[in-house]
């Protein structure tokens, strides 16, 4: 059974600075018929100047949600602000301001970087090739080869090396680190990195690696069946929260109100607490651990929902 925002344990957008944000995404709502799957009320909100995480499983709707924020995909209903303004379909003005890349190649096998680069000059009016071309030197991408010879980490490069060179606000980043080796991963988290040390560029970065997430994420957005489980900061999720592993018998002793969710195992229960700190000191004969992202997302998924 699935927490819910309903229950009044799990917090829906917790320890977000107040001001504009660079995405607001309210009560998005699309329904697939044919595949029964449906994206429900999806709202959270990325600040500016940080990187949001946004964490789930393969078809939990990282994609759809992206698809509905970029006006590729039609919605149902809800509303995606960008910079504090509505977005359209049909707004070029601030599509300048935002930089995606998705998880696969997204440029023809037959052209080579520089091609691109021609072609990029009429879509972004911002384009600038000389800091394509310091992307391209610092990837060590060679200008001239074909994109179809390259590997896929250097498409992935070269991806982000485009949604660069525009000088974007906000990069929306679809699942771009998946597939790659640990050290190409490594170089690529290092460019986010350094793009938000400007306090007006943001990114949204969906991953199912939450490891990734870990390294460079201020806040984490998880998503589970179409639906959001949690917002919160990321160091609060893995400084203050904590998972008790319990007894039967002094699980039972717990106080529901205390918990976020529970996971029973054959010879254990897990239970994910909002304050550690608080419960080692509450309850001394439990041990209680410093969670992972991962921890968090697959109590909160895979566990249930206390009857507080």
């Amino acid at each position: 059974m699935t927490p819910s925002l309903s229950s009044g344990h799990l917090p829906q957008q917790g320890n977000l600075p107040v001001g504009a944000a660079a995405l607001a995404v309210r009560g998005l709502n699309k329904k697939f018929p044919k595949g029964g799957f449906a994206l429900n009320n999806v709202s959270f909100e990325v600040p500016s100047g940080s990187i949001m995480g946004f964490v789930g499983a393969n078809g939990a709707g990282k994609s759809t949600t992206i698809g509905l924020i970029l006006h590729t995909l039609r919605k149902d209903d809800g509303e995606v602000q960008l910079f504090g303004r509505p977005v359209t379909a049909d707004d070029a003005a601030i599509r300048d301001d935002i930089g995606v890349v998705y998880d696969s190649n997204a440029f023809p096998e037959n052209l080579s970087p520089k091609q691109i680069s021609k072609a990029m000059r009429h879509i972004y009016s911002n384009w600038d090739d000389a800091v394509f071309r310091q992307y391209l030197t610092r990837f060590k991408l060679p200008e001239k080869q074909k994109v179809g010879e390259y590997s896929r980490g250097m498409s992935m490069k070269l991806a982000i090396a485009v949604a660069l060179a525009h000088h974007p606000k906000l990069l929306i980043l679809d699942e771009a680190t998946s597939g790659l080796d640990p050290i190409v991963r490594d170089e690529i988290l290092d460019v986010f990195l350094e793009f938000v040390q400007d306090e007006n560029h943001s990114i949204l970065l969906s991953s199912h690696i939450t490891s990734d997430l870990e390294k460079v994420s201020d806040y984490i957005t998880f998503i589970h069946d179409g639906e959001i489980v949690i917002t919160e900061n990321k160091d609060k999720l893995t400084d203050d929260y904590g998972i008790m592993r319990c007894t039967k018998a002094q699980f039972n002793n717990l106080n529901p109100v205390e918990m976020l969710a529970y996971r029973k195992h054959e010879h254990q229960v897990d239970v994910l607490v909002a304050d550690r700190r608080e419960m080692a000191n509450k309850y001394s004969d439990i041990r209680i651990d410093r969670p992972s992202i991962e921890d968090v997302m697959l109590t909160l998924v895979r566990g249930e929902k206390p009857n507080a």
